[in-house]
This record gives structure tokens, C-alpha cells and sequence, in this order.
């Protein structure tokens, strides 16, 4: 694996732990209410998003075996380019 892909993967994976690290437990409403770790958790998904892109730049097969992929992909643009569209739901 080339080492621009490993640590794109890399990136995605501990923005995505740091999401279950910082929401573990919580129930909807007190992350609703939480303005701060919203911000946080909206944050690392921008990051998610755009470390999946650069992998799938980098290799297009991803795709292929991890098609959810380009769903994480799509998330981050919506929450970059559509906030105003964009619901906590």
C-alpha cells in the first residue's frame, strides 16, 4: 500500500474513533443540546470526508471493496457546500 494512501486511511479512521470517543453513551438530546461537540463531531466528519476523497483519488478500486466509501464522501460535501440544508436528524 502506498504510504499517501495508508495515511489518508489512517486520517479517516482516527477521526472516526475520535467521533465514537466523544459521543459514546450520549443520547440524542444532550448531543443535540451540546453545541460544542456538535461543532466537534462536524468537524471530524469534514475530515473523514475529504481523507476518503484523496484515497479515492489515489485508488479508485476503493470503491470497489468499500463501496459505502463514496456515501462518507457525499456527507462531507453536503455538510460543506449545503449547510444551510443541513439537520442535526
Amino acid at each position: 500500500m502506498r504510504i499517501d494512501l495508508a495515511k489518508r486511511l489512517f486520517d479517516a479512521h482516527r477521526a472516526c474513533s475520535r467521533i465514537v470517543a466523544i459521543t459514546n453513551e450520549m443520547v440524542y438530546i444532550d448531543y443535540a443540546n451540546d453545541e460544542i461537540r456538535r461543532l466537534a463531531v462536524e468537524r471530524l466528519l469534514e475530515i473523514v470526508g475529504e481523507a476518503l476523497t484523496v484515497a479515492l483519488r489515489i485508488d479508485p478500486g476503493l470503491h470497489d471493496r468499500y463501496p459505502d466509501l463514496r456515501r462518507a464522501v457525499s456527507l462531507r460535501n453536503r455538510i460543506i457546500h449545503g449547510y444551510d440544508d443541513v439537520t442535526m436528524r
